[in-house]
């Protein structure tokens, strides 16, 4: 008995222990979180906007202050929202206080299109009259074409530049599920939907390669025409610095060819950066970054009391396949109610549809297609196109008036598929593991994972890809108004650069999510207006402790798999949805 009463005193004095050190966590924890945002934001005259990019870029700030917290084997990767670093780009513009720009980035995590868009808002910022600097110790391809627009480019003397061309490279997992016993069974429209290609192919098929080398061609041509711009070099001579690969060459050769004005350490351009903001040689260089400039009280021209408002509604991720503990993907539901709210709202005169997804669900795609189309019969619908909207994510913007994409955008994907994977043989032969069935009609069991489809099913999943498909073209030739035999010729799963899109009228205009508002706003004849975002940001403390577990999941796994991780990434996305697919043939890493 005594011993019995040890033991339950023993558990309830540790039950309090753990609580209290767990109110003790939350109550240190919020206790941050309020100092961090009772201090307001100094900015002092002669500072510098400091754009390192250091973390990953993402759509839009998700403003959870949870996320500044470093918290051991939880917390997740630090990231910038691409609409906190316009915002505070174009503010810095009016801002006296702020002289210049001071781009210090090394390898941004970011995709070309979003590169695209900063690097436009920095040419632009450069028409105010104040300066853009950059300096790097070593830049990736990505942070050279960025940092190629500032007034000054400086690298370290012993510094170096990674320029050597576009390359995409794709896995192929057909010998490796064949030697395990998995067999995929593939259905698909479309003669470029490569997607399934790394299932049942063990190289790209000649129209793959085709359309990969046409539309890198045209991305690589983009950012050769942005640099040579910038720098006063040729394309060719520029395409001859790539094959020359600067990765490995000297930083004076680099200069010497013009990819840099000049060649200085770290002290040096601290000196340098305080002559052109008139800051003494003994005081300290005055510079703010994104996160908190982007807090910085500034003059307003009282848009931000207007009544009127531009909604823009963010589709990011894979459409109907939920979060993935990395806080990305399309739920269709949530977004269909959102556009739905905002058509029904009267002050919103207009909606710009900002998308940044390579598709999913093909049902998904459609609850989605019909309330973009619903709200396009009330009010003006932009759809703005981000790094990729391609298949379900170019069916979304099909039925705006104006589908708008940075040149370095990918898109098109138009075409439909479905895989249903066969590991009897694994399960059977390999694990020793059976199965047996009883069905109540002849093919009650069509979609199970242990046997192969029978010719009637796979003539009935066919048929069934095959009405999709020209459910699709539709939806898409009603939006573009062009016949279901043009969407056909420049469909069939193809992907296509945002040049060759606007060639074959698959978008309207260049353009980035600024321009996309600012027609918008046109287009509804609304001349002062304040833009919100949308969908609402959920309360942060309820969607910290919800992803608490994927966010530690995701970084084990990043941890485990390192350069595999994509790859992971790559099987997950497409085998953890049923049914047909408007899916991007792949994810795409141009590097």
């Amino acid at each position: 008995m005594k011993d019995f009463l040890k033991f339950t005193l023993a558990s309830v004095i540790g039950v309090l222990l753990a609580g209290f050190v767990g109110m003790l966590l939350l109550i240190v924890t919020f206790s941050a979180i309020l100092s961090l945002s009772e201090q307001p934001v100094d900015v002092k005259d002669k500072t510098l906007l400091m754009l390192k990019l250091d973390h990953k870029i993402v759509e839009r700030s998700d403003k959870n202050p949870l996320n500044d917290l470093e918290l051991p084997g939880i917390s997740g990767p630090r990231q910038t929202g691409l609409d906190d670093i316009l915002a505070c780009i174009e503010k810095a513009k009016t801002d006296d206080r702020i002289r210049g720009i001071y781009l210090n980035p090394s390898e941004i995590d970011a995709g070309l299109a979003t590169l695209e868009e900063i690097r436009h808002a920095l040419a632009d910022f450069k028409e105010s009259g104040k300066f853009v600097y950059a300096y790097g110790e070593a830049w990736s391809q990505k942070a050279f074409y960025l940092v190629s627009v500032a007034d000054k480019v400086v690298l370290n003397p012993k510094g170096m530049i990674d320029f050597k061309g576009l390359s995409a490279q794709r896995s192929f997992f057909k010998k490796a599920l064949e030697k395990v016993g998995v067999e995929v069974q593939v259905i698909r429209h479309g003669k470029f939907k490569a997607a399934v290609e790394p299932f049942m192919l063990e190289k790209m098929s000649p129209e793959n390669r085709l359309q990969t080398e046409t539309y890198m061609g045209s991305i690589w041509n983009q950012l050769l025409a942005d640099i040579s711009a910038s720098r006063q070099l040729s394309i060719d001579e520029l395409n001859d610095l790539a094959d020359g690969v600067t990765t490995f060459q000297r930083a004076d050769y680099l200069m010497a060819q013009g990819l840099v004005d000049t060649l200085l350490y770290k002290d040096e351009v601290i000196n340098d950066l305080k002559e052109l903001t008139s800051i003494r040689e003994n005081s300290d260089l005055r510079v703010i970054d994104v996160k908190k400039y982007a807090q910085a009280p500034v003059k307003t021209d009282g848009k931000g009391l207007a009544r009127d408002k531009i909604a823009v509604i963010y589709a990011n991720g894979d459409i109907g396949m939920g979060t993935d503990g990395s806080g990305t993907g399309i739920d269709p539901e949530e977004i269909s109610r959102t556009i739905r709210e905002a058509r029904r709202d009267s002050s919103i005169k207009a909606i710009v549809l900002r998308i940044n997804s390579p598709g999913g669900s093909a049902y998904g795609s459609e609850v989605i297609w019909r309330e973009v189309k619903l709200a396009a019969e009330t009010k003006p619908v932009i759809a703005s196109m981000s790094d990729v909207a391609a298949s379900g994510g170019y069916y979304i913007a099909a039925a705006a008036h104006t589908i708008m994409a940075d040149r370095t955008t990918i898109t098109g994907s138009i075409g439909i598929f479905g895989l249903i994977p066969n590991a009897g043989e694994l399960l059977n032969d390999k694990l020793g593991i059976t199965q047996d069935v009883v069905n109540t009609n002849e093919h009650s069991d069509i979609l199970s994972l242990t046997r192969k489809l029978t010719d009637f099913e796979l003539e009935l999943l066919q048929n069934y890809i095959e009405d999709g498909y020209d459910t699709f073209i539709g939806r898409v030739a009603e939006g573009r108004k062009m016949t279901k035999e043009e969407v056909d010729a420049i469909g069939q799963g193809r992907v296509w650069s945002a040049e060759n899109a606007l060639d074959n009228r698959l978008i309207d205009l260049y353009g980035g999510v600024n321009d996309a508002i600012k027609l918008a706003a046109d287009m509804s004849e609304t001349e002062r207006y304040r833009v919100i975002q949308l969908p609402k940001i959920k309360d942060p403390l309820e969607e910290w402790l919800k992803e608490l577990s994927g966010t530690a999941r995701m970084r084990l796994l990043k941890s485990e798999l390192g350069d595999h991780y994509p790859i992971y990434k790559q099987l997950k996305s497409l085998t953890r949805t049923r049914g047909i697919l408007t899916r991007l043939p792949y994810d795409i890493q141009i590097n």
